[in-house]
C-alpha cells in the first residue's frame, strides 16, 4: 500500500472501529418505548463528533502528517471530505434520534443552537450560490472564512448537548468517543487560541513587487532572520501581509523559486477579492508573515521521463521547478504551458532560455485561442505513442486536470505516475 494513503486508511478503519464498538458495548436498555431510535441516534452523533475531530485535527496542518497523505493539499481533501460526511450524517442523526417538545433540557437548547452554527458555517460551502446562504455567511470567501472560526464552539457545544440529555448508559462507547471530543478540542484551541506560540511563523518584507502582465504579481520576499526550513521546488506557503486590515488573513501560495536562491518569490493571480486587493495595493517594505514550507510536489521523486503540464497560472509550481534545474536535471522533462490568450502568458523568456540551456528540458508554450487546445492525443504523440514510461506532473484549473487524468489513465498511464496539486482546495 502507498504510503499516502495510510493517512485516510487510519480515519476509515476509525470510524469503523467507532460503529464496532456501539455494536459491541450496547447500551442498556432501559425500557423505553424508544430504546432503538435513541441507539441508533446517538450511535450516529457519536460518528459526527469522531468525523468532525478529524477536520478539526487536519486544520491543525501538521507537516509530519503530509507523507501518510500525500502533501496537505491532499489533507485538504480529506478534511473537506469529513466534515461534508459530518454534515449530513447530522441531519440523519437528528431525523433518527427521538425528538419530545415536553421537558426540554438545557441539551437541547444545546443542540439546536448547535445545529443551526454548523448548517450557517457548512451549507454555504456546499450551496455557495444560494442567496439566502450567502448572507448567513458573506459574500466573500474571507467572510466565511472569519464565520468558520467559530466552528469548533459548535462543536463543543454540541457534544455538551450529549451529556446533558436525557441519554442511554453507555459507558465504553461514550469513552471511546470522548477520546476523539479531546483531540477535537485540543486541535482547534491549538488553531485558534495557541498556534502563534507553537506555529513556525517566519518574518519576511516584501523586497520588490513585479507585474509580469495586467493580472498577475509577483511577490518578492526577503528573510528578516533565518528562511523557512527544508523547502523543496513545487511547495507552497501560507502567507500574511501586516499593515493591511485585507491582507492580514493567511493564505496559501505557491512558491515559484527554487530552494536555493537567497529569496522567496510567490506568483499570484488577481481572480478574487484578496489577490485583486494585493495586485492593486501590496508594496515594497511590507512586512509579512511566512508558514511553510507544506506540499509533496516534487518532481525529483518521480521517474526518469517525465512530461510536466501547466494549466494558466498552475504555471506556479514549474517556475519553481524550472528555477531549481541550474542544481542539475537528472531527468528528461517534456513541459507544456497552456494559456488561452498570449499577454496571459508569464514567464516565457525565462522558460524558453531553460529550453535552451538544458538538453534534457523542451518546452512547449500553447496559446489556445490561436493554436488550439491542448489535447492529450497530442502529448501521447509526442512522447512516442506511449505514455506508460513517463511520470506525468500537472497543474492547473480543475476541469482540465479531472479531463488529462482520466485520459491519460484510459491510455494505460498508471495512476500512481500522475501527480497533481490540488489547486483548487486554495
Amino acid at each position: 500500500m502507498k504510503k499516502s494513503n495510510l493517512g485516510n486508511l487510519v480515519f476509515i478503519l476509525l470510524v469503523v472501529l467507532t460503529v464496532v464498538v456501539w455494536i459491541v458495548f450496547p447500551p442498556i436498555d432501559d425500557g423505553r418505548e424508544t430504546f432503538m431510535r435513541t441507539y441508533a441516534g446517538e450511535a450516529l452523533g457519536s460518528l459526527v463528533v469522531v468525523l468532525m475531530s478529524f477536520s478539526l485535527f487536519l486544520s491543525t496542518r501538521p507537516k509530519w502528517a503530509e507523507p501518510y497523505f500525500g502533501g496537505l493539499d491532499k489533507m485538504y481533501m480529506t478534511h473537506r471530505r469529513t466534515s461534508t460526511s459530518a454534515f449530513l450524517l447530522l441531519f440523519v442523526h437528528l431525523l433518527t434520534v427521538p425528538i419530545t417538545t415536553v421537558n426540554l433540557r438545557i441539551g437541547n437548547y444545546m443542540a439546536m443552537i448547535a445545529f443551526l452554527g454548523i448548517v450557517a458555517i457548512v451549507l454555504p460551502t456546499l450551496a455557495p450560490r444560494i442567496p439566502f446562504l450567502n448572507r448567513l455567511s458573506g459574500p466573500t470567501y474571507e467572510s466565511w472564512k472569519k464565520l468558520h472560526r467559530y466552528i469548533g464552539l459548535f462543536f463543543i457545544l454540541g457534544y455538551l448537548h450529549a451529556l446533558n440529555v436525557n441519554g442511554l448508559s453507555a459507558f465504553i462507547a461514550i469513552n471511546w468517543v470522548q477520546i476523539f471530543f479531546i483531540i477535537g478540542v485540543i486541535s482547534y484551541l491549538y488553531v485558534e487560541v495557541f498556534g502563534g506560540f507553537f506555529r513556525k511563523y517566519v518574518p519576511y518584507t516584501v523586497e520588490a513587487i513585479n507585474h509580469p502582465n495586467n493580472s498577475v504579481t509577483e511577490v518578492v520576499l526577503r528573510a528578516k532572520k533565518g528562511p523557512i526550513k527544508k523547502q523543496r521546488a513545487g511547495q507552497f506557503l501560507f502567507a500574511r501581509f501586516l499593515g493591511d486590515k485585507e491582507m492580514n488573513e493567511s493564505h496559501p501560495f505557491t512558491i515559484s523559486s527554487a530552494p536555493h536562491e537567497d529569496v522567496l518569490r510567490v506568483t499570484v493571480k488577481a481572480c478574487g477579492d484578496f489577490t485583486r486587493h494585493l495586485f492593486a495595493n501590496l508594496k515594497a517594505g511590507t512586512d509579512a508573515v511566512i508558514e511553510g514550507a507544506y506540499g509533496m510536489f516534487d518532481y525529483k521523486t518521480g521517474g526518469q521521463n517525465q512530461i510536466w503540464i501547466a494549466g494558466g497560472i498552475g504555471i506556479t509550481p514549474f517556475l519553481s521547478f524550472i528555477r531549481d534545474l541550474e542544481t542539475g536535471l537528472n531527468h528528461d522533462v517534456t513541459f507544456y504551458y497552456t494559456v488561452r490568450h498570449r499577454e496571459e502568458a508569464v514567464f516565457v523568456e525565462e522558460i524558453e532560455a531553460a529550453a535552451k540551456k538544458y538538453e534534457r528540458f523542451k518546452a512547449h508554450i500553447r496559446y489556445s485561442s490561436s493554436d488550439g487546445s491542448l489535447t492529450v492525443e497530442e502529448i501521447i504523440k509526442n512522447a512516442g505513442g506511449d505514455p506508460t514510461r513517463h511520470d506525468i506532473y500537472m497543474c492547473g484549473p480543475l476541469p482540465m486536470i479531472q479531463a488529462f487524468e482520466r485520459k491519460f489513465v484510459e491510455a494505460g498511464l498508471p495512476v500512481e505516475n500522475i501527480h497533481f496539486e490540488e489547486f483548487n482546495f486554495k
